[in-house]
């Protein structure tokens, strides 16, 4: 089978080096094939450059290693462009500052090869701006909420992107895409295994209440606009104030 992951960065030369070494480190396994796409903004530091000086090795280990830098209309445009261009059989996404567990690929191809899922996600480890980290466990419950998903492990059939996309119009556009795919019955299976690393602060973590209040809003407006009960509010803001107080 082939795998393809797609990594959105923009101005990220301070961390994208750890995210692409992440994927050179992965495995080996037999038949499995990785296809990685760097999606850059139009970067004004270093980044295209981190990103190309592993070219060699990542492709003397058998990587098909694309790099495509241009000006996007934000992050969920540009993960739109990155799958457009996959042409794996599964998609991940991973972060410019988040990194994967060496096996993780490797667990993928397994998982997809005895269960043909649609979309799968595992458990993630949480980093603080500190250095401490948390476990953060992947659950599938009939109630869908990002509490019990994580987004940097999570993997989706190529197939599906070709009638669903990100939307643009909000910072959780993630979480929407889960919750649309849920609805739509597709098979989901979950790994009890941490396979990747997520290094809090970003923008789903600043901790102004302007931002608080703007991802809350956000947050309403995915679980609205998919059918919730106004009573998710509660919900929102129950995830905002547990960000708060973890990081």
């Amino acid at each position: 089978m082939k795998i393809s992951i797609v990594t959105v960065a923009y101005n990220s030369e301070k961390t994208i080096a750890n995210t692409i070494a992440s994927i050179l480190g992965q495995e080996s396994r037999e038949g499995l094939q990785v296809e990685y796409l760097i999606i850059d903004g139009a970067s004004t530091d270093g980044t295209v450059q981190v990103a190309e000086s592993f070219r060699q090795r990542l492709e003397e280990k058998g990587v098909d290693y694309k790099i495509l830098s241009e000006p996007d209309k934000g992050i969920y445009d540009a993960m739109n462009k990155g799958i457009a261009l996959a042409t794996g059989d599964v998609v991940g996404i991973l972060n410019s500052d988040d990194w994967y567990e060496p096996e993780a690929l490797a667990v993928v191809a397994q998982t997809y090869e005895t269960t043909g899922f649609d979309l799968m996600y595992a458990n993630i480890r949480l980093i603080k701006e500190n250095g401490e980290s948390i476990l953060k466990k992947a659950k599938l419950k009939k109630y869908i909420t990002s509490r019990h998903w994580n987004h940097p492990t999570t993997f989706i059939r190529r197939e599906l992107y070709d009638t669903f996309t990100y939307r643009l119009d909000n910072l959780y556009a993630d979480l929407d895409m889960l919750i649309r795919i849920r609805k739509a019955g597709y098979h989901v299976e979950i790994v009890d295994r941490v396979l990747a690393n997520f290094r809090m602060g970003g923008a789903s973590n600043q901790k102004t209440l302007s931002a608080m209040m703007k991802r809350i809003r956000f947050r309403y407006n995915v679980y609205r606009s998919n059918g919730y009960s106004p009573l998710c509010i509660f919900e929102c803001l129950m995830m905002d104030v547990g960000k708060f107080l973890l990081s």
